[in-house]
């Protein structure tokens, strides 16, 4: 009878340390408020949209959140215009241009979308198998669910699970989530209904 105690005991235990708390949305559809943009590139709202955009300096961009979180989901929905090279941070910090942490690309079809790529450090961690490239849909709404629990990430497009990792250094990371502007032009990624829920 103890060990059975015992093993309801764990098994809520383990349930518990990854319930989601509270749920917030990160973009009210109408401001930047909650947000800090780094760089020249265009961020702005438009049709309850949040839209970036490459602006004359052709640079890299950043809109990063104003608070740090660890252990999340975020969920998101984006359509890529034009050449659509962007990305999710996580657990990231941004000083000026340079980013410091793991992004989840967000790219046209056969570049990747939903891999994690460590910035300044390793490169890609994990790249989606081939056969998912056709997931993303170029010009259309796409969902994006993003788990960061500890050292584990699990990533999904239009509810395709993409990539799944366990990495220690990504268990050690502080940061915010921001998206990403790629450098080079011509390129506009519009974002909507950003959700994320904490995780104990």
């Amino acid at each position: 009878m103890k060990r059975n105690y015992l093993i309801l005991f764990l098994t809520s235990l383990i349930f518990s340390c990854n319930t989601p708390t509270e749920t917030i949305s990160l973009f009210n559809g109408k401001s930047l408020d909650g947000w800090i943009i780094y760089g020249t590139e265009k961020w702005y709202v438009e049709n309850g949209e949040l839209i970036c955009e490459s602006g004359p300096d052709k640079d890299y961009g950043y809109l990063g959140t104003n608070k740090y979180f660890d252990d999340f989901i975020l969920e998101l929905d984006f359509k890529q215009e034009d050449n659509g090279n962007s990305g999710v941070f996580f657990r990231s910090t941004v000083d000026g241009v340079k980013v410091k942490g793991w992004q989840v690309e967000v790219a046209p079809p056969g570049y990747h979308s939903g891999g994690i790529y460590e910035s300044y450090g390793r490169g890609w961690l994990i790249k989606p198998d081939q056969s998912k490239d056709s997931i993303v849909k170029m010009g259309e709404w796409n969902k994006m669910k993003i788990k960061v629990y500890g050292d584990e990430v699990t990533t999904w497009i239009n509810e395709n699970q993409m990539i799944k990792i366990k990495d220690s250094i990504i268990g050690l990371g502080k940061g915010g989530v921001a998206l990403q502007i790629h450098d080079g032009g011509g390129i506009k990624v519009k974002w909507k209904n950003i959700n994320l829920t904490k995780l104990n």
